[in-house]
């Protein structure tokens, strides 16, 4: 071993050159600044068959900037989402608060499963764990949780323990021939199809209870399919409501779903089904539970006012949870991975938990702090808590709640201007999040006529198909005509999650993430729309 060369090594890669950091951050930083004064950037194609044909790595040690370069021309060519004209999907920007959060966290590279690998920052989990579940649910009494890889992650972690509930044992003893089920609505996001896969229950055992026209789950058939389910002899380990559905912000009522799991509990003796609610999209309007309604401190018309009442009364559903899925990397404009995974009761970990004999590769691993022993990953990030607490505490409530408002202000705003026009048809009037989800017709159609028709049975799936085509040429069309620089960027969802007669519905979408997004915006959405023949 060369012994000098191996100090070379340590001294490049190992030791803070703070200035040369600073150097090749700041060039960084110039791009992101660039690009927030640039338009859309479209401008850097994909070849992932030139990626996969050229993997080559460098042969000898080289510096920091053989790093920055290895991986610059990506970092240019990959957009983040700085420009108000995105409005395609539930994403925006990551604020800097989150940056400084999230920075500080790569720095010391914790380990958050846990303590010895982590310490203050196990403790810095705990805190921000605890912040999140007095918004949801308000002030609970033992409330606990993790930062997980992602949403689907955190969906998962409520599925499982719903399964233990109704198997005990099965973490050991798998599900020893019984028929185990779940239930969602078709509003629902897809990873409730993808868990109830991983978990061994089959996608084919996941039930989607249909919605109302506000993509929230109908209670009537929601409970039609509990007692269909358990006279069948089946075991219902958990019902997964939504708080804000990706499309269309539909919130189901968690209070009634509450009432009937319980009511069937006791209906049918068996163990309660978990009641885990995905608010990886909604979770961030529970910031406004203490808007004073009548002080209206931001002075918001009442179109909007109404529209925060109606969040707060939605928000209390959730106190009847017994799990939440929050993303702070949605509407927390937070740093990926920011997703947590919540328990209104702390004791409702028993299900999780494994003996220490089982995991002897955290020997040291102690029950009341080191969650390694109950979770699912071996290796979990500190960016959620690092991002979270800096951002929450930068922001303050009040920044938080006029980030709020102004994604339901915004989209009241393009809904109100839709309305006003004939061949276009808004989908999710009543729904109070940040997504517009709309028709548009050729002119001389009357979107709304057709629309009842499909709601009345009087127009079938197959005589309703030609108008769909419609709605996409005419999105179509707009994207070819589409201006990078000063045009916004919308998205077209197949289906919105309400389907009246088995009919799914298309629709084009905007989401209003951004909070750099104006009324400006909305003129040109319009007049783009206007624009079309």
């Amino acid at each position: 071993m060369n012994k000098d060369a191996l100090n070379d090594l340590v001294k490049t890669f190992f030791t803070c050159n703070k200035e040369e950091l600073s150097e090749i951050f700041e060039e960084m930083l110039s791009v992101v600044e660039l690009e927030q004064k640039s338009g859309l950037n479209t401008t850097m194609s994909r070849n992932y068959s030139s990626a996969q044909a050229n993997p080559e790595i460098n042969a000898n040690p080289g510096n920091l900037k053989d790093a920055r370069d290895a991986i610059f021309p990506f970092f240019w060519g990959t957009d983040g989402w700085n420009n108000p004209l995105h409005l395609e999907n539930v994403k925006g920007p990551a604020n800097y608060a989150s940056l400084i959060g999230a920075v500080a966290c790569l720095l010391k590279n914790p380990n958050l499963c846990t303590d010895t690998y982590s310490q203050r920052s196990n403790e810095l989990e705990v805190k921000s764990i605890t912040a999140l579940a007095n918004l949801l649910f308000y002030h609970t009494e033992s409330p606990w949780g993790v930062f997980t890889m992602g949403g689907t992650i955190s969906n998962l972690y409520g599925g499982k323990i719903g399964l233990e509930r109704v198997c005990p044992g099965a973490m050991q003893e798998g599900l020893q021939g019984a028929t185990v089920c779940g239930i969602t609505s078709q509003a629902a996001h897809y990873s409730n199809s993808t868990l109830a896969g991983w978990l061994g229950i089959g996608t084919q055992n996941l039930h989607a209870v249909p919605t109302d026209h506000n993509m929230s789950m109908r209670m009537d058939l929601l409970e039609e399919k509990m007692d269909e389910l358990y006279q069948a002899g089946e075991k219902l380990a958990f019902v997964i409501a939504t708080f804000g559905s990706t499309d269309a912000f539909g919130i189901d009522d968690i209070s009634k779903i509450r009432e009937l799991i319980d009511h069937k509990s006791k209906k049918y003796g068996v163990p309660p089904a978990q009641l885990h609610v995905d608010a990886a999209v909604g979770w961030f309007m529970t910031l406004l539970n203490e808007y004073d309604l009548e002080i209206n401190e931001f002075s918001l018309c009442k179109g909007t006012l109404d529209r925060v009442q109606s969040i707060q009364t939605a928000a209390k559903g959730l106190r009847c949870a017994d799990s939440v899925t929050i993303d702070f990397h949605k509407m927390g404009w937070g740093h990926y991975p920011g997703s947590a995974f919540i328990v209104n009761r702390r004791e409702d970990l028993n299900f999780l938990f494994r003996k220490k004999s089982e995991v002897p590769y955290f020997a040291e691993a102690d029950v009341n702090r080191d969650p390694a022993l109950f979770t699912l990953e071996c290796s979990r990030p500190a960016i959620g808590p690092y991002s979270v607490m800096a951002t929450l505490n930068g922001l303050g409530l009040r920044g938080c709640q006029m980030l709020a408002v102004n994604t339901i202000d915004m989209s009241r705003k393009l809904k109100e201007r839709l309305n006003g026009i004939s061949n276009v048809k808004v989908l999710n009037p009543e729904c109070i999040g940040p997504q517009v989800l709309w028709w548009v017709l050729p002119k001389g159609r009357d979107a709304g006529d057709i629309y009842d028709k499909i709601l009345s049975g009087e127009l079938s799936e197959e005589n309703a198909k030609p108008y769909f085509e419609e709605i996409r040429r005419m999105y179509d069309h707009r994207e070819e005509s589409l201006n990078q620089t000063d045009d916004p960027r919308l998205s077209f969802t197949t289906s919105i999650g309400f389907c009246p007669h088995e009919i799914q519905l298309p629709a084009w979408k905007a989401s209003f993430f951004n909070p750099a997004t104006d009324d400006t915006i909305i003129d040109k959405i319009v007049a783009s729309i206007e624009e079309l023949l």
